[in-house]
């Protein structure tokens, strides 16, 4: 994975507004840049051959990645609500402490990417190549994840409210300091999952299977069954 340090100073810039040439010229020298507190809302930066850059305390809201290649860039303190990198390449990346709320992913290639500190409220990763994503810290409430898989995962610090999460598999997953409140969960998967450290309120068992060998804690099974109006005393 690229690491900010190794990117020469010749190839630094800062604190400028950038638009889609300046940057297709850059990109074409073949080395990988770094961009720190630079403007890019509203760019049209679709299908550009980006891969190791660094985007540091930077401005995309709004920005057009689509079909771009961003393989093994970082993304450190980054605002960009409502960034498209729909069908992009982001795999090996490593995203912190971001604002991506309302962007979308859909179809984006994330192998081995990992996102941590970061707020990805409302965002889209339906069909996202998701082998080996990594979340931690991360809010993801009312975001889109149908069919992700968690499996074997060490979930921790995730806010999954409201979000999404038809057919994911949690298989196994250990859940510590994270929220399943008002979640879509229709067909998840969950058999060898420790759930005592997720928030499950508001959540129905309207089938009672797909929990089945899954962890809870008594205070939890006393929720959930109030949940069907039953009263535990």
């Amino acid at each position: 994975m690229t690491d900010a340090s190794r990117i020469s100073s010749a190839n630094l810039i800062e604190n400028r507004a950038l638009d889609r040439a300046e940057l297709e010229t850059l990109s074409k020298n073949g080395s990988a840049h770094r961009l720190v507190g630079c403007v890019l809302e509203e760019a049209d930066l679709s299908r550009l051959s980006l891969d190791g850059w660094v985007f540091e305390d930077c401005n995309v809201k709004q920005a057009n990645f689509i079909g771009a290649k961003l393989g093994s860039s970082v993304w450190l303190s980054c605002k960009g609500g409502l960034a498209d990198f729909t069908g992009c390449d982001l795999s090996e990346s490593r995203i912190e402490g971001c604002d991506f709320n309302n962007s979308s992913f859909r179809g984006t290639t994330l192998t081995g990417s990992l996102f941590e500190r970061c707020k990805l409220t409302g965002a889209n990763l339906s069909e996202a190549k998701t082998l080996n994503l990594s979340f931690a810290e991360t809010r993801l409430a009312d975001a889109r994840l149908p069919g992700l898989s968690f499996r074997k995962a060490r979930l921790n610090g995730l806010d999954l409210q409201m979000a999404d999460l038809r057919k994911c598999d949690f298989r196994d997953a250990v859940f510590q300091d994270c929220s399943l409140r008002d979640a879509n969960l229709v067909d998840c998967r969950f058999e060898g999952a420790d759930l005592r450290g997720a928030d499950l309120g508001g959540i129905r068992l309207l089938n009672a299977k797909q929990f089945k060998g899954a962890t809870i804690s008594r205070d939890q099974a006393g929720q959930l069954l109030a949940e069907l109006g039953l009263k535990v005393r």
